[in-house]
């Protein structure tokens, strides 16, 4: 079940995004709580951070991502 992203209240966002940019967090553990895939979640940042800062966040999760990967 995933939320419609247009029906979140601005703490929930607020929320997401906080999650979303610890490096603890990982997407599973955000759809867990909140419903929404890993691409709603990318879309939210996308929309509410600057284009900078958006893209050093990925880039951040895609290293994250390839060094858990390397100790699994």
């Amino acid at each position: 079940m995933t939320k419609d992203k247009d029906s979140l209240s601005a703490s929930m966002i607020s929320e997401i995004i906080e999650m979303a940019l610890s490096d603890k967090v990982e997407f599973e553990q955000i759809a867990l709580q909140h419903g929404l895939s890993a691409d709603q979640v990318k879309t939210i940042m996308r929309t509410h951070l600057k284009p900078g800062s958006y893209k050093a966040w990925r880039r951040r999760v895609r290293h994250m991502r390839d060094h858990r990967q390397s100790y699994k």
